[in-house]
């Protein structure tokens, strides 16, 4: 399965994205503030970097639940085995505005009109997630690329 994360300018404190399963649009998305190429990621307040990015999906010890996560995050320092898993966990995460977020990526099913944040999340990301987790359950691998 290829996810493709489509970004727009930041605005607002967030940034707002269009999200692509083998190239058909699924959802909307919402995530920290994009940070320049060459400053330092902060944690809880800036995107990751673009780039493609293999999914798992773990278990979150902060949601209590089967979560999405990204692998091989730059800057990150937490090893499972060969694969190096960004600092603060990124997740991909129901939420609605950027202060839902620490780093994550969260989907939404439209923007909100304020510019700055998306609506119906757990929506969103329930559908996003069935389809994550058929394709683990078929042995099919996760790339995620963000653009």
């Amino acid at each position: 399965m290829v996810i493709s994360i489509i970004r727009q300018p930041s605005a607002k404190g967030a940034t707002l994205s269009t999200w692509y399963i083998e190239g058909q649009k699924v959802c909307v998305g919402i995530e920290d503030v994009v940070r320049g190429p060459r400053e330092a990621k902060v944690y809880g307040k800036t995107a990751i970097p673009a780039g493609t990015y293999r999914v798992i999906v773990t278990m979150s010890n902060r949601f209590k639940r089967r979560l999405p996560l990204l692998v091989n995050v730059p800057g990150g320092s937490i090893r499972f085995g060969n694969n190096l898993i960004d600092d603060c966990g990124v997740r991909i995460h129901p939420g609605n505005t950027a202060a839902d977020t620490e780093g994550c990526l969260l989907p939404g099913s439209a923007f909100g009109a304020d510019g700055a944040s998306v609506s119906a999340s757990r929506v969103a990301f329930d559908r996003l997630f069935l389809r994550i987790e058929t394709a683990v359950a078929n042995g099919e691998p996760i790339t995620l690329t963000i653009k």
